[in-house]
């Protein structure tokens, strides 16, 4: 019979592998969707050139473009959790100048998945002031205690974004109840997994990170690519240093411990799906 031990060694290893297996499937929906991008430009290029040859009264025509008109790339499905509504605006990437260095990126910016609120403010001194980030949501109130000193930019973001109303009638999207692994996750207004703001942030605070019961740490699609999405520990986890703490949970642990009972949507029984309890973030506050 394996030990404890070993059970933790093979969940813990079933865990990675799902990791690996969704960043992979990440990275191929943003080709998909880059590739699509560029066939409705050059599509919409063929159309302007036919606009002008007819009202310039030239007999000859262009040459056909193909029949078939591309769709926009399906992301996974959130159901029953709504998407939102996002603005889209084309201008030069952008890049702060301060310590932090919030950058847009070519792949997020006017995604159908993203939000373009510009990029945080960024002063040459990044404030280190205490905050609490307060989420308002449907199964009750949890309270984030920030830690400015150990991730700077982060929260200075999340003082940004908040203050703009980022989160506020937003879907924590994910939940999982493994034994390795019991967070929920949100942060992302489309309720996809996918979304966020037009910018990233980098790493903070790893070296000696560990997720115990109550941590708030930043999720990510890998190094410096931080967002708006984060997640909450509602028992201790087992997860290499790779993500970026935020802050510690100072009330609402029973509002978490009862959406992780509830469980999740996934028929496999892999315990990592939708929670069952349809955790809307009504308000996200920062005090």
């Amino acid at each position: 019979m394996p030990t404890t031990k070993q059970r933790r060694q093979t969940a813990r290893r079933r865990l990675e592998r799902q990791l690996v297996r969704r960043a992979e499937q990440a990275r191929r929906r943003r080709m998909r969707t880059q590739v699509i991008a560029s066939v409705v430009g050059v599509l919409v290029v063929l159309a302007a050139v036919w606009l002008v040859i007819v009202k310039t009264g030239d007999k000859k025509q262009p040459a056909a473009a193909a029949s078939a008109t591309p769709t926009a790339s399906q992301g996974p499905t959130a159901a029953p959790v709504p998407t939102a509504t996002f603005t889209k605006k084309k201008h030069a990437i952008a890049k702060s100048t301060g310590p932090c260095k919030y950058a847009e990126t070519a792949a997020t910016q006017g995604s159908t998945y993203t939000h373009d609120v510009g990029l945080p403010p960024d002063p040459a001194t990044t404030p280190t002031a205490a905050h609490t980030m307060t989420l308002a949501t449907s199964q009750g109130t949890i309270a984030v205690k920030l830690n400015a000193a150990k991730a700077p930019c982060t929260v200075q973001s999340f003082v940004f974004l908040l203050g703009k109303k980022f989160l506020d009638n937003t879907y924590c999207h994910r939940l999982t109840t493994a034994a390795t692994l019991a967070v929920l996750q949100c942060g992302d207004p489309s309720g996809t997994g996918q979304g966020g703001p037009t910018y990233q942030i980098k790493d903070e605070g790893l070296k000696g990170a560990t997720y115990k019961r109550g941590t708030v740490a930043m999720a990510n699609g890998g190094p410096g690519t931080n967002g708006s999405q984060f997640f909450l520990v509602y028992k201790d986890s087992q997860l290499p240093a790779n993500y970026t703490p935020i802050g510690t949970v100072t009330s609402g642990l029973d509002v978490l411990d009862k959406i992780g009972k509830a469980g999740t949507d996934n028929a496999n029984g892999e315990g990592d799906g939708h929670p069952v309890l349809g955790v809307q973030i009504k308000t996200a506050k920062i005090s």
